[in-house]
């Protein structure tokens, strides 16, 4: 088949913006150096344009200065020193049914290693939003972090961080989210929303290569927030131990400079063409899918309807077909790519009533995602679903 329609965004965008090609190509032919590891031009450049990519991410996010962005391998990377970091024996941690396992891993494993405390609150199982009342009573004098997904990689739900935040703020708890799915597709000011910590992968919305991500820590946070790695930085090398400024209190060893350029090439693309536009075009695409799905027998849509309370991922069911034997008919037939199964979020699927059906087929939008890929997918499943028989036959 000639024609592919990519949707399996909320993995990892694809395709990528031309100038973050080109902008990988360039550091590979011309650059290749590391920051802060020599004193001649390329390592200077390089240097630079990693600072360049902590500007244009931190102007995105209105974050206060470029230092609060700390580079990691990907979003995981961030929430494993943001949890890890903060979490000591004896506290207690917030979290959501909806949160992805790259939340729900580290606190479980901080709850066998020191004991911690995790009061995971429950969603609505049809919209999957969390009610920010539910979140405050869950709060107890020992309560050490409030750590809440912003969008869900599940239903697209998109929580109410800023009324999260102002309790968060109010019982002076420090407060992390979980941005995979919202940075670059969803503006976001982490000052407005009273964020403590942020982290957020560089390859789906943001736009860059796979292995790229980072962590915003207010300033301030750091001193609360313990580093977990040590190592070379190309600073005060003459010093025992490791640097306690930022960003390189959080960061050792050599960056992976490649895919930071490559990252700052997507978040100025981001920041040319504007989140707000790219929003818009992701509420259109949305409002075409639900409006062309709503009714279509045998096919089941989850999470919200309100166009405000969502991102451009969801997943659906169509009777007569397991998740993955739906993605594989969807690519054989139609050329259109999707993700199925459990999504690496096992309570959202439990939440939603999908855990033990084998979850979802999902399907998740970019900027590159048209109108008529949208008519295509649609068409496809209205096709499949008036073909339904009982599963397994």
């Amino acid at each position: 088949m000639s024609r592919r329609i990519y949707l399996d965004n909320a993995a990892t965008s694809f395709p990528k913006p031309p100038c973050v090609l080109a902008a990988t190509q360039r550091y590979c032919e011309q650059i290749g150096a590391s920051a802060g590891r020599g004193a001649y031009a390329e390592a200077v450049e390089t240097g630079e344009l990693i600072h360049q990519c902590r500007s244009s991410i931190a102007r995105m996010l209105n974050a206060e200065k470029p230092e609060c962005i700390v580079f990691g391998l990907n979003c995981s990377d961030g929430l494993n020193l943001a949890i890890k970091g903060m979490l000591r024996s004896g506290d207690h941690a917030i979290t959501t049914w909806m949160d992805h396992n790259s939340v729900l891993r580290p606190l479980n494993a901080l709850r066998r290693q020191i004991g911690l405390e995790v009061t995971f609150v429950e969603c609505d199982p049809t919209t999957s939003l969390v009610d920010p009342d539910d979140i405050a009573a869950a709060i107890r004098a020992n309560t050490r972090l409030i750590a809440i997904v912003h969008a869900s990689n599940v239903t697209g739900s998109v929580q109410p961080i800023d009324a999260i935040g102002l309790i968060a703020r109010r019982h002076e708890i420090p407060y992390l989210v979980d941005a995979a799915q919202s940075c670059g597709h969803f503006p976001i000011d982490v000052q407005a929303t009273q964020i403590d910590m942020l982290a957020a992968p560089g390859h789906k919305g943001c736009l860059g290569p796979l292995g790229t991500g980072f962590l915003y820590v207010r300033p301030g946070v750091e001193q609360m927030l313990t580093p977990i790695k040590e190592g070379g930085t190309g600073s005060i090398s003459e010093q025992a131990v490791h640097p306690d400024f930022m960003p390189d209190r959080y960061e050792s060893g050599s960056h992976n400079a490649v895919g930071i350029v490559g990252l700052g090439a997507g978040v100025d693309w981001v920041l040319d063409h504007g989140v707000e536009s790219l929003r818009a075009h992701e509420v259109g695409l949305s409002e075409a899918f639900l409006s062309a799905t709503d009714g279509v027998d045998g096919l089941t849509v989850y999470g919200p309807r309100d166009l405000a309370d969502r991102v451009g991922v969801f997943s659906i069911r169509v009777a007569g077909y397991e998740p993955l034997e739906l993605s594989g008919a969807l690519e054989s037939a139609f050329g259109i790519l999707t993700r199925s199964g459990l999504h690496c979020a096992p309570l959202a699927h439990q939440t939603i009533g999908t855990y033990d059906l084998g979850g979802t087929t999902r399907f998740s939008f970019g900027p590159f995602v048209e109108p008529a890929d949208v008519e295509s997918i649609t068409g496809a499943l209205a096709e499949l679903a008036s073909a339904a028989r009982p599963v397994g036959r």
